[in-house]
């Protein structure tokens, strides 16, 4: 293992690739319309009541995140 400052950089440059990432969802998330719209999505609406779990997102953006975590590992 490198010094300490090697640990330090790496962490940074992920953490920039992170907020990076979030940035462009957020300036891209209308163009991409099945984000949050997946089958497998709790959507009810009732009256002036409306409840959302995006279950099937939650699990498609856990297996991306746990691909590029994995990656970054090694």
């Amino acid at each position: 293992m490198g010094n300490g400052w090697e640990f330090f950089g790496k962490n940074l440059i992920m953490i920039g690739i992170i907020f990076i990432l979030i940035g462009g969802f957020f300036l891209f998330k209308d163009k991409i319309p099945w984000i949050g719209h997946l089958p497998g999505d709790i959507i009810i609406k009732k009256g002036n009541f409306g409840f959302y779990f995006p279950i099937a997102t939650c699990i498609l953006l856990s297996i991306i995140l746990s691909i590029i975590f994995s990656l970054w590992r090694r």
